[in-house]
């Protein structure tokens, strides 16, 4: 019998029998429904065929892995989307939204696909996904100084595009090039400028985001209330975001950069000890982070000890660093040979550990990664951490699960001191002395190998409170963790649920943040384990 589907909808209608067997008659009209919602909006076949992936699309599971970057969430257990739409147009994205509406089903936005806790991929109700893979267009204006960058690019693509145009302008945003820009600009996003310019999300001052109506909106027409809360609040939480037009930095034609090693046989804990009060209040030019990893010692065979790498960028040349360590931190002993001169973008290529020193810089337009398996926490640092603390924490590094445990310290101080906390929805600003982020790895994805290592996290964080920020424990949003606290998966839940997680990430900007919620989404559509929540009863 000949079928009356139109050819679009039949196409996706037998893409969709064999998990339409495995599932009720009622998830069955709905999900038929929703590919009906869908045909309706797209119009045309090709349109459909390239954009939308379902579960039996031969493609399916290489779209889904693409950008898929902790393998913690993706086991045969972990649910995965009905759906997963990979938008060219906004008009793809507007209809995905109201067709979601309409049906009932749960959506996840995803740009890079880095977040910690997997939640631009993962749900626990049926959902699709819309990767933004396609919407990745830059368009940089050098003479005014400022870029229009769609959500779906990475950082390493805005940083190349850059490079092209001009080899005295910047962008301060993180140091892992394949990292998408619509979740970290969203969440902040810091890097080795923050010191000198601030956060990622500091530079915006326009964007184009789609909400919970279909409708797309500028900065203008979304208002003071919502563009304030997608520039560090999570935009996710708000609606999908398109594109955000940002304002480009000066950086000088020739930059200093060095990375020294020292272990805890060269003093390495009193130079940890002593980099906590320098960092912060050096010349906002200069940015020192550290990272802290057990390694195999040189002076004593078959031991392990822990080394403390400084790895530094300084806006300038390498004289002039060297006359600033020398009065600012003369135990370290950095010499003129420690220190490598370069351009901007090629620094952008020396500080990720994975990219090669001989790459060629179209490396960066390489979104390509594998998925490894970790757990990752943050803290804030108010006060300098003790010598005692610190050779506390040496211990840690010796337990079983700690081969890939690493510990990086970020400097604040600077312009984060200049700018008002209340300036954005990030917080985290004027009295902390740094960032902290610990994040261990395994090899194999075990429900019981993982819990391990999971349990060594929460432990190493237990041992940490005492020395960290307090009322409320701070957390950085970008490194998701929900050992924090979830939300209901349902439209609504309770301030109290809410706020155990809300208030370390944001801190007093948590309560505006729930506010603009509840205006411009008030059944909560835009939801997810963390997600901002609305208090609507209506």
């Amino acid at each position: 019998m000949k079928s009356n589907l139109p050819i679009p909808l039949l196409f996706l209608s037998l893409l969709f029998s064999f998990s339409w067997a495995a599932l009720g008659l009622t998830h069955q009209q709905q999900h038929h429904s929703f590919l009906q919602c869908l045909n309706r909006h797209f119009g045309n076949a090709n349109s459909i065929s390239t954009v939308i992936y379902t579960q039996t699309n031969s493609s399916f599971s290489s779209v889904l892995e693409f950008s898929l970057r902790n393998a913690r969430f993706s086991t045969p257990n972990t649910l995965k989307p009905l759906v997963i739409v990979t938008p060219s147009h906004v008009s793809h994205i507007q209809a995905t939204i109201n067709c979601s509406r309409t049906h009932g089903l749960q959506i996840r936005i995803r740009s890079g696909g880095h977040d910690y806790e997997g939640l631009s991929y993962v749900s626990q109700v049926p959902f699709v996904i819309i990767d933004l893979i396609n919407l990745r267009s830059i368009d940089v204006d050098a003479e005014n100084k400022t870029a229009w960058v769609q959500a779906g690019a990475t950082i390493g693509e805005l940083y190349y595009r850059i490079a092209e145009k001009s080899s005295t302008l910047a962008f301060p945003a993180g140091v892992c090039p394949t990292v998408g820009v619509g979740g970290h600009f969203s969440g902040g996003g810091y890097g080795m400028l923050m010191r000198k310019y601030g956060l990622a999300a500091d530079q915006i001052i326009d964007a184009q985001l789609v909400d919970v109506n279909g409708k797309l909106l500028d900065k203008n027409s979304m208002g003071e209330d919502l563009f304030w809360a997608i520039r560090g609040g999570g935009a996710a939480s708000f609606g999908v975001v398109v594109a955000w037009k940002v304002k480009l930095v000066p950086v000088p034609s020739t930059l200093t950069v060095f990375t020294v090693n020292r272990t805890l046989e060269e003093n390495g804990t009193m130079l940890v000890h002593k980099w906590q009060s320098i960092a912060p209040k050096i010349h906002e030019d200069l940015y020192i982070r550290l990272f802290l990893r057990a390694v195999n010692s040189s002076q004593q065979e078959g031991k392990r000890t822990i080394q403390a790498s400084f790895v530094s960028l300084y806006l300038g040349r390498a004289d002039e660093l060297i006359d600033l360590m020398q009065e600012s931190f003369p135990e370290l002993g950095l010499v003129k040979e420690d220190c490598i001169e370069m351009s901007w973008i090629q620094s952008i290529m020396y500080f990720p550990s994975d990219i090669p020193e001989d790459a060629p810089l179209e490396i960066l337009l390489n979104r390509t990664g594998s998925a490894g398996i970790f757990k990752g926490k943050s803290d804030y640092v108010t006060q300098t951490i003790p010598e005692t603390a610190l050779e506390g924490l040496w211990q840690r590094f010796y337990e079983d699960e700690t081969e890939s445990l690493e510990i990086l310290f970020s400097p604040y101080g600077g312009n984060m001191d200049d700018i008002p906390e209340t300036e954005t929805p990030y917080s985290h600003r004027a009295g902390n002395l740094f960032n902290i982020h610990y994040v261990v790895g395994w090899s194999e994805e075990d429900a019981s190998e993982s819990q391990r290592y999971i349990n060594f996290m929460r432990r190493l964080y237990r041992y940490m409170e005492p020395y960290v920020s307090k009322s409320p424990r701070r957390a950085y949003m970008n490194y998701r963790d929900l050992d924090l606290g979830t939300n209901n998966i349902g439209p609504y839940t309770s301030y109290k649920q809410a706020s155990k997680w809300g208030l370390p990430y944001f801190d007093k900007n948590f309560n505006r943040l729930i506010h603009v919620k509840t205006l411009v989404d008030p059944t909560n559509f835009f939801r997810y384990q963390q997600s901002i929540p609305s208090l609507s009863r209506g």
